[in-house]
């Protein structure tokens, strides 16, 4: 407890996604992972959704002029030291966010260009994709797709690791700093990332060992939600990853020993504080 009269700051990190009524994924995940590894959440919602551990049962997407005037009301108040980008329905949408952004000025910006959930379920529109490319990705430090959402970004196949280096540089070219494609749906012993840094031209490899468990929801909302908490708290692009990639073996790890629902359960954001 602090005894003294010193005024303290919080890591405040904004989420702009969706909700997840089951609270595996989106908003909820992102509110947890920021809260677990000590940061302040703030939340723009850009959907609602009807969901659980076996799919998504109905989206709502909200006007863009509401999610706006969501992101006015944080930045013109208590302002970011980091905001995560997921789940934006249209194509109206994402231009929107991006030129909020921009207007605002936002740093520390981490782009996890959602598409479809862990049950199979489409979450994006068609026109949506070239948007993100367009006009989001220009404004991002770091773009997170696995490789399912990699393929349909580059309109090609990813197979190999040396595929997933030519991916990478490929989505660099549509502007952001850094470029990390998850690697978890490749089937292999280990759970191997690929993270690019543009401007440095050169790749980090993230390994850590597979898991055995269909408790996997929302494991890349909580991987892209850290990496922006852990940038909010200092750390650079290639160190946040680091960190993020071991948050997320230690959740999902933590995670394996519960039983939630009868799909896929979520992971265990706050494996620190309580078993």
């Amino acid at each position: 407890m602090n005894s003294t009269n010193q005024t303290r700051e919080y890591h405040k990190v904004l989420t702009i996604a969706g909700s997840d009524s089951g609270g595996g994924a989106g908003i909820q995940a992102d509110l947890k992972t920021f809260a677990a590894i000590g940061c302040y959440g703030m939340s723009v919602i850009t959907a609602l959704t009807a969901q659980n551990t076996q799919g998504v049962k109905a989206i709502h997407a909200l006007p863009p002029s509401l999610a706006i005037e969501q992101m006015a009301a944080v930045f013109t108040d208590i302002g970011t030291d980091a905001v995560k980008i997921a789940m934006l329905y249209s194509a109206e949408l994402i231009e929107a966010i991006a030129e909020t952004l921009n207007k605002y000025r936002a740093r520390n910006s981490v782009l996890d260009p959602v598409m479809v959930a862990q049950s199979g379920d489409k979450l994006l529109q068609d026109d949506a994709i070239q948007a993100i490319k367009d006009h989001l990705m220009p404004v991002a430090d770091v773009v997170t797709p696995n490789l399912p959402e990699a393929e349909v970004l580059l309109g090609q196949k990813i197979e190999s690791f040396e595929d997933m280096q030519r991916a990478a540089r490929s989505l660099a070219h549509f502007g952001s700093r850094s470029v990390l494609i998850k690697g978890g749906h490749r089937e292999e012993s280990k759970s191997t990332d690929l993270l690019y840094l543009t401007e440095e031209d050169r790749f980090v490899r993230l390994e850590a060992d597979r898991i055995p468990t269909a408790n996997n929801h929302g494991t890349g909302c909580t991987l892209s939600s850290a990496i922006a908490a852990y940038m909010s708290r200092g750390s650079h692009i290639e160190e946040a990853t680091g960190q993020a990639k071991t948050f997320i073996h230690k959740a999902i790890t933590a995670g394996a020993a519960y039983k939630i629902g009868h799909g896929h359960g979520p992971v265990h954001h706050f494996f620190e504080f309580w078993e």
